[in-house]
């Protein structure tokens, strides 16, 4: 078999892809199906060793790959049981991680946090770690490191570029030009 020559494949050979389908006789012939509560075990531990999930994520994820919702809901079950899925802790680990190194506001913490399915209660609790100084700190300090790259630029410019990326990370507008305000000031572009 040669393939095409066309752009990129001179001297390369083609891939093999296997048969179009199944062998006949071959082993799914003779493998009894699995046990769908074994798949969706497989499914979740697949997932939950590639990054933690929600209860809400591991549940679409089964949904996706077509597990009944019964078996589903008794994996989970299980899985919570022995602390394998918890909601409580994934939120608290997420609002840490998401604080320290993307340097996010509750704001934007609570929109994630609802987005992969976890309660308003739950979220919270997790978001009452970061108390409002802690808040504004972290705003402060993404200005600072920011400001330097921006030396050379007009003072409004800078401002709505500051102010613009507090706002993409989840701050208030007038929390964002106070902060921003005041790094400005304290830096004598002003």
């Amino acid at each position: 078999m040669t393939a095409p020559q066309g752009k990129g494949t001179r001297g390369k050979r083609p891939r093999y892809r296997g048969p179009e389908g199944p062998v006949p006789g071959g082993t799914a012939d003779v493998t009894p199906d699995a046990d769908p509560a074994s798949v969706a075990r497989a499914i979740v531990l697949r997932q939950l060793t590639m990054a933690p999930r929600s209860r809400a994520q591991l549940a679409q994820k089964l949904a996706d790959r077509g597990t009944p919702t019964d078996v589903a809901d008794q994996v989970l079950d299980r899985m919570e049981e022995v602390g394998l899925v918890d909601d409580v802790a994934f939120a608290e680990a997420w609002v840490r991680s998401r604080t320290q190194t993307r340097g996010l506001s509750r704001v934007a913490l609570g929109y994630e946090l609802r987005d992969k399915g976890i309660a308003d209660a739950t979220t919270r609790a997790a978001l009452d770690q970061v108390d409002d100084e802690a808040e504004l700190a972290t705003a402060r300090e993404l200005v600072a490191r920011r400001l330097p790259t921006l030396r050379g630029v007009a003072h409004d410019k800078q401002m709505s570029r500051l102010v613009g990326m507090l706002a993409r990370k989840g701050y208030s507008s007038g929390v964002a030009f106070r902060i921003v305000r005041d790094a400005l000031d304290e830096a004598g572009t002003a």
